[in-house]
């Protein structure tokens, strides 16, 4: 064998040269000359008759001037040694630099916090801080969010384990307890820990409820953690600001609670519901109605939208003052954002109408033209000119018939209108969300068949139907689907028949019966089979919205690719456009037709109000409403489904 030779000269170089070579068959290896000429490396290699052998060498040129150099390789250099070398000393650097980090009090620190906040040990981790700062530890942003989480959380009287950061919703509904807490936990850096609990737990062990003493420590140490977070200059999040809120809550100063929102703005922080939610309640549970609202403003005003939990606060203490402008405000908010009331807003509906003030307020006289123009011009179910008429409200239980009709007071509710704008523009929304998520023009595909093939009067969510019950994905019953709501439409036309491509695939579908219903759909032009890798979500989506037609299916549209959609105009568009549906015994299709009405607050042109409440159900009919009027004996009917409240 001829000998293998190196030769270079490099001026000033460093750097660590591996090279590897390998021969399948005789063959020259090509020569290397780079260029410029001042710094010339030639490469020589031997012809060899063996296969696939491998030669490794290297060789280390540091920063000298060096004349002209030969290098023979050693012999017995291992040939696997250069890339599994390589990747060994990689592996032993990355786990040496993570049991370095591991070992770091901070890290350490951080680790034995975190175990804090998944137990809602309060007490454990302020004793962790004590240890912290008497040997010296530097506390980062996330120590003291996590402390000041825990102290916020024991200083309102409820701790939720493995909720760090979360907060309540109803932070306005706190139960306290009366037990003096025992000695605290102790956790060391090393995170180990020997709990003495001074929280007692309730509802499974999801909330933890604190003791008077404890309420009181943690709300005094979490103060001193916040003033050590400001002097140390750590920098301020949502987290942190919305932690001091809640302690300010705690002791009922709402005007601090309300100073930490105005800071993150000051600071460049986008506040949260969360955020303005111990402002809000605390002046709401103090009676203090004008800055309860201003605080309301505020949200509006930096784009934070109230749920029901503050919309209730809003109206309690709006009841509480008998301020009707106000609640007459906070019924129409209810009206366009939650649109269905739960149980405890219900009773608080009623108590304001049994109220002497509510008697007292509204027009005798109207202009009935202007009221009814009012109704049509905002679609229908509200007229927003104030309260009609006087006397005492009369305030019922009762449910809607399927034609619509009270069956209290037979009053016909709405069907309020969809804006044709709106459908456009949400067509459009889903319609860009869908092409950034499928892959490649999947969806611009199937936008143009849609425009070839349609219009439809219905879509069909085949898999959903065809796993119905037993799991095992059944093509009949998406057939006896299709052919009883074609019969239900005004053309007769198949629905649109919407199915993921690997369900008209395989030896299932390859059986006569099944391969004859796939025949059938696609010789009506009514079956889509999407492509792999998609999401058919997007699919049926998209053709009931476009054709402003019924959409067949049970799934709830509450997954994350629906919650992109947002909640206003969505739930809306769901409510009158779903159909559920149902086998009977004889495995006939059941439909749950879209409901007779608009399920949401409606206000009529005589100044009465109906109301739904929220609860889980099988049939909408089922449902309770409240009917509120103006009580006159032969207003209210002897309905059995009706019950005075």
């Amino acid at each position: 064998m001829a000998p293998f030779t190196f030769t270079l000269d490099f001026n000033t170089l460093q750097l660590q040269l591996r090279h590897s070579l390998f021969f399948s068959k005789p063959k020259l290896c090509r020569v290397y000359h780079p260029r410029p000429s001042t710094n010339i490396i030639t490469f020589s290699f031997i012809q060899r008759t063996q296969t696939a052998t491998k030669y490794s060498s290297s060789l280390e040129i540091v920063t000298k001037r060096a004349p002209p150099a030969s290098f023979e390789p050693k012999a017995g250099i291992s040939s696997t040694s250069s890339s599994s070398e390589v990747s060994e000393r990689v592996k032993k650097k990355k786990k040496k630099k993570k049991n370095k980090d591991k070992d770091c009090p901070e890290v350490k620190l951080k680790n034995a916090l975190d175990m804090c906040s998944k137990r809602g040990d309060v007490m454990g981790a302020l004793s962790l801080y004590d240890s912290a700062i008497s040997e010296g530890v530097k506390l980062g942003q996330h120590h003291y969010t996590v402390l000041l989480y825990l102290c916020s959380s024991a200083a309102v009287g409820v701790v939720r384990p493995a909720k760090s950061g979360s907060g309540a919703r109803t932070l306005n509904s706190h139960v306290y307890s009366n037990e003096v807490p025992n000695e605290g936990t102790h956790f060391d850096l090393d995170g180990k820990a020997e709990l003495n609990s001074d929280l007692n737990s309730t509802e499974k062990d999801e909330i933890l409820l604190v003791s008077e003493d404890v309420k009181r420590y943690a709300l005094q140490r979490g103060f001193e953690v916040y003033q050590n977070m400001c002097l140390d200059k750590v920098q301020m999040n949502e987290a942190a600001l919305t932690a001091v809120a809640r302690m300010a809550m705690s002791m009922g100063d709402g005007d601090r609670a309300f100073e930490m929102v105005r800071q993150m703005k000051d600071l460049g922080i986008s506040p949260r519901l969360r955020s303005y939610g111990p402002a809000l309640f605390t002046f709401c549970n103090n009676g203090e109605i004008d800055k309860a609202f201003a605080v309301e403003k505020h949200m509006l005003q930096h784009g934070v939208y109230p749920e029901e939990p503050e919309l209730e606060a809003l109206l309690r203490v709006s009841v509480g003052a008998g301020n009707s402008d106000k609640v007459y405000y906070v019924l129409h908010k209810l009206r366009s954002i939650v649109r269905k009331v739960s149980p405890t807003t219900s009773s608080l509906i009623v108590d304001w109408f049994k109220s002497k003030q509510a008697s007292r307020v509204g027009k005798r006289k109207w202009d009935e033209r202007l009221i009814r123009e009012a109704i049509e011009n905002n679609g229908g179910g509200w007229h927003g000119q104030g309260w009609l008429g006087k006397g005492k409200w009369e305030a019922v239980h009762t449910t809607i018939g399927k034609d619509g009709m009270c069956k209290c007071c037979q009053v016909q509710l709405t069907t309020i209108d969809l804006d044709p704008v709106e459908t456009e523009n949400f067509a459009k929304s889903v319609a860009s969300l869908a092409v950034m998520r499928e892959k490649g023009s999947n969806f611009q595909k199937f936008q143009k068949w849609l425009d070839y093939s349609g219009p439809f009067e219905a879509v069909v969510d085949a898999a959903n139907v065809g796993l119905f019950g037993q799991g095992r994905f059944m093509p009949h019953k998406i057939n006896a689907v299709a052919n009883e709501i074609r019969q239900r439409l005004p053309s007769k036309k198949f629905p649109l028949i919407i199915l993921h491509n690997k369900r008209i695939k395989g030896d299932k579908m390859d059986e006569p019966i099944n391969r004859a219903l796939i025949d059938k759909w696609n010789n009506a032009d009514a079956l889509y089979a999407t492509p792999t890798g998609s999401n058919d979500d997007w699919y049926w989506l998209y053709a009931a919205i476009k054709f402003r037609c019924l959409l067949v299916t049970n799934d709830e549209m509450r997954d994350h690719l629906f919650q992109l959609l947002g909640n206003d105009f969505f739930p809306k568009w769901k409510e009158r456009h779903q159909v559920r549906f149902s086998f009977s015994d004889t495995g006939s299709p059941v439909f749950h037709m879209p409901p007779p009405c608009s399920v949401v607050i409606q206000e009529s042109e005589e100044g009465h109000w109906h109301i739904p409440i929220d609860a889980e159900l099988n049939d909408e009919s089922e449902r309770r409403w409240l009917c509120i009027t103006r009580a006159k004996l032969d207003v209210v009917s002897k309905d059995s489904s009706t019950s005075k409240v």
